[in-house]
């Protein structure tokens, strides 16, 4: 598996096999995370649905959680 400087950790580490969103996030994800901070987002992604309540049927939890997750990943500043 190829190996990343990951944008979150600094470290270098093994890249996701493949992207794990649609669209342009999953592809910058993809090139710039590495596994173990997807892992550690995948943990952080469940604490907010659940503390949040999110229904992720509804087109405003999931533009929540898109922002929640580019926070995370690469520090944008959660709106």
């Amino acid at each position: 598996m190829p190996t990343i400087t990951c944008a979150r950790c600094g470290h270098t580490r093994e890249q996701l096999a493949r992207a794990p969103l649609p669209g342009e996030l999953g592809t910058r994800i993809h090139e710039s995370i590495c596994q173990v901070c997807w892992k550690e987002w995948l943990r952080q992604q469940t604490a907010v649905i659940n503390h949040y309540g999110l229904n992720l049927l509804d087109p405003k939890a999931k533009q929540f959680l898109t922002k929640q997750t580019e926070a995370f990943l690469f520090g944008a500043s959660p709106v």
